[in-house]
């Protein structure tokens, strides 16, 4: 078995001040860049939230059936970008892409009652599922592209928090907005917010490809279905791949009972839409809180697969406290609140403040094929099958008269895989050592 090559560094070359001022930078453009990217997506997660509570959960598998339908076409197509253009060219195009999108959705939901929203909804789930693909998921693969494994673990942090930042800020101009301007002018700040987004992700790729031997501008080539293959041949990718079904069970699981909730508790669009935005704010709130104190903490001290066990520890103790309740109220602060939607916020909080980064820290220490290709099959193709499996299963377990507690202690069997498989993953045989100079495409880390 040959050992890794050690890095060699040339210590009679000095970069020149500007160089060294520009990479010190990279860390707080990536979070502003990553607040306006957050800042978009989250104007939109309520407007599609509003659209699964006005049908409920019956109608979550026809979405996410189509969801799944379609990411898998658009797998070698994604495939073919990364292959064949350069990082700033796919970044540059696919934003650019989702800016019109957005503005093109306006007449559609200025016409919803009309159109109907369990249609505009199969085709704004479709979508928006798109638009993580090539706008969330394309973000941190540019992130694990451009810091290595030690940075990524000191400041994905920081690129996270600026994220969450973005996250309670467009709950927050949503919450303000949509009482005034109504539902479809919210999707025309989303694409302003997509746009600043885009000018300082240009930038920092400009930065980063005036660094001193940088390769990682150029195209990545390879298969266009390599995405699918490293699934099979590579142990890491297969651990997350089932991290992913598992995680997505139990958000899917939560997310599929808030909506029938929502559907009998809230009959407005607006109403509907403030709900769901409430949701997102308290979760990104959580998320923010971690990323302020235990997940830097964790990440450094521990290393990243403990971002990814600690999460599952905690959702299983959640699902077992909905079983035995039955998810009945829960008094915060003299208030009432559901615990279905104590337990989505908590989950989905743990699931952005702490995994995600964790996750994103782990693929540094992958090929840039992988990080790219591999990565995004596994977040977008494998995420909606878990969709598609999940919301098929509540409903055919709600129809043989499964209540709350059933369901939960269920997903609490599935938690405890998914504490199993976190471990295997953080740790697992094919990623390369910790303080590895880069992989790039070709090297393979010994299994």
């Amino acid at each position: 078995m040959l050992g890794w090559p050690r890095p060699t560094l040339d210590v009679s070359v000095s970069l020149p001040r500007q160089t060294v001022v520009e990479q010190a930078a990279a860390p707080t453009l990536s979070a502003l860049a990553f607040f306006f990217v957050m800042t978009s997506y989250y104007i939109i997660r309520p407007v599609m939230g509003q659209l699964s509570g006005a049908v409920g959960s019956r109608s979550l598998p026809l979405f996410y059936g189509t969801v799944f339908v379609v990411m898998l076409l658009l797998t070698p197509v994604f495939g073919m970008l990364v292959a064949r253009f350069r990082r700033r060219q796919l970044i540059g195009w696919s934003y650019s892409f989702f800016i019109l999108c957005l503005l093109a959705f306006v007449p559609a939901f200025v016409a919803q009652d009309r159109i109907g929203a369990r249609e505009l909804g199969v085709a704004f789930f479709v979508w928006a599922s798109v638009f993580n693909l090539f706008v969330v998921s394309l973000f941190w693969s540019f992130m694990a592209d451009i810091f290595s494994s030690g940075e990524a673990r000191r400041v994905f942090s920081l690129i996270a928090l600026g994220g969450m930042a973005g996250a309670i800020f467009g709950p927050l101009v949503t919450k303000l907005l949509v009482q005034v301007i109504g539902v479809a002018p919210l999707l025309v700040v989303s694409a302003a917010a997509l746009g600043v987004s885009l000018i300082l992700l240009l930038r920092l790729s400009a930065q980063q490809q005036q660094r001193p031997g940088n390769q990682s501008e150029q195209a990545i080539g390879g298969s266009l279905w390599a995405g699918i293959r490293e699934l099979w041949s590579r142990p890491f990718l297969r651990y997350m791949a089932l991290l992913m079904l598992f995680g997505d069970g139990i958000g899917t699981l939560a997310y599929a009972l808030v909506a029938d909730y929502a559907k009998a508790h809230f009959t407005s669009t607006v109403a509907r839409t403030s709900f769901y935005n409430d949701l997102d704010l308290a979760t990104n709130l959580l998320g923010a809180a971690l990323q302020l104190s235990v997940t830097p903490w964790l990440l450094v001290r521990r290393g990243a697969g403990w971002g990814l066990v600690v999460p599952s520890l905690v959702n299983l103790a959640l699902l077992v406290g909905v079983a035995l309740t039955g998810g009945g109220n829960l008094a915060l602060f003299s208030v009432s609140v559901p615990l279905l939607v104590v337990m989505q916020v908590v989950t989905r909080g743990f699931a952005y403040g702490m995994t995600k980064p964790a996750v994103d820290a782990l693929y540094t220490r992958v090929p840039r094929e992988t990080r790219y290709k591999g990565k995004n099959f596994v977040e977008t193709a494998v995420w909606r099958f878990g969709d598609v499996v999940v919301t098929s299963a509540v409903s055919g377990l709600r129809m043989l008269g499964w209540g709350i507690s059933g369901l939960a202690l269920l997903g609490a069997g599935v938690a405890t895989l998914a504490t199993f498989v976190s471990r295997r993953a953080g740790w697992s045989p094919d990623l390369a050592p910790e303080g590895h100079v880069r992989l790039d495409k070709g090297e393979t880390p010994p299994v």
